[in-house]
């Protein structure tokens, strides 16, 4: 490596650098930047000779990081964010966000319900902000926000690190799916007998045990799941023209039914409330656009029903 001083290196290539992992492709890095492609693979061979590793490494379907990379990332990204932060100061009430992305770690239950409303509130409160929602769930996402893979996250608990700050959003709660033509006329309710009775389709990472197979397994019950899923958005697919029920997180349930007609349902199965969490990292806790994001979801949950 090259040994450098800052004050003989072009401060813009940082921007360039996190273009590029960030995009994994010149081409689209160069329009994000709003520069051409031959400008950037300038600034990546710059970097290159600045960091004394190649960075980026050409792929079958573009530019794959180097570990060196992927070290340098968080901290150049941190850099960043600590010099946007400080235009923002300028104006803490303008909307200094253009160039921001904020990404929120969530679950697709929780992008189905409330995706949608938080990018409009998002678009009020923060104009020129844009979200990346990333997959995750409460086994991985402390880890998550430790890596700073995600700025902040809604799950069901995992915040426990010490570096991690935690607020309650809610309790959650469980209902049903199913298509309303395996239903009996205005039929709102399914019996214990007959929910043990139908098919299920079980959505869980882990593919195999739910919430409602430990609750069963208490009254000496058992069920059929003819297939399991990791995705919510799956389900409207997975049911429809079947006799087969769903039992999932209530605001997913609420979301899917009002948007694809299936019937919803009280679950006959007593289940437990579960916790609704955001997380964040503490030292992340003043960057303004971390801090807009935070709020928007506060509001979101305290207005929802």
């Amino acid at each position: 490596m090259n040994q450098m001083n800052i004050a003989n290196i072009d401060l813009n290539l940082l921007k360039v650098f996190e273009a590029l992992h960030d995009e994994a492709s010149a081409s689209r890095a160069a329009l994000r930047l709003g520069v051409t492609q031959s400008a950037v693979s300038a600034a990546l061979r710059r970097l290159r000779d600045v960091y004394g590793d190649p960075l980026f490494v050409r792929t079958g379907r573009g530019l794959a990081p180097t570990l060196r990379a992927d070290q340098l990332k968080p901290v150049i990204t941190d850099a960043l964010n600590k010099c946007r932060q400080s235009l923002a100061m300028l104006d803490p009430s303008g909307g200094h966000f253009e160039g921001r992305s904020v990404a929120i770690g969530l679950s697709d239950d929780f992008e189905i319900a409330f995706g949608q409303r938080l990018i409009e509130s998002i678009r009020q409160r923060a104009p020129g902000l844009r979200l990346i929602f990333r997959q995750t769930h409460s086994q991985i996402v402390g880890t998550a926000l430790m890596e700073r893979s995600i700025d902040i996250a809604i799950a069901s608990g995992g915040f426990a690190d010490r570096l991690l700050s935690r607020r309650v959003l809610g309790e959650g709660h469980y209902l049903c799916l199913a298509d309303p033509a395996s239903l009996k006329p205005d039929q709102r309710l399914l019996s214990l007998e007959e929910f043990v009775a139908r098919e299920q389709i079980l959505v869980s990472s882990g593919g195999f045990i739910g919430m409602v197979d430990e609750g069963l397994s208490s009254l000496g019950l058992t069920r059929k799941v003819c297939a399991s899923t990791t995705h919510f958005a799956a389900l409207p697919h997975l049911l429809k023209g079947t006799d087969a029920v769903s039992t999932i997180p209530g605001h997913a349930a609420e979301a899917i039914a009002n948007l694809t007609g299936l019937a919803l349902l009280p679950c006959p199965l007593p289940m437990p409330r579960y916790p609704i969490e955001l997380g964040w990292r503490t030292l992340a806790q003043m960057d303004p656009a971390v801090l807009k994001v935070r709020e928007a979801i506060e509001a979101l949950f305290q207005a929802a029903p």
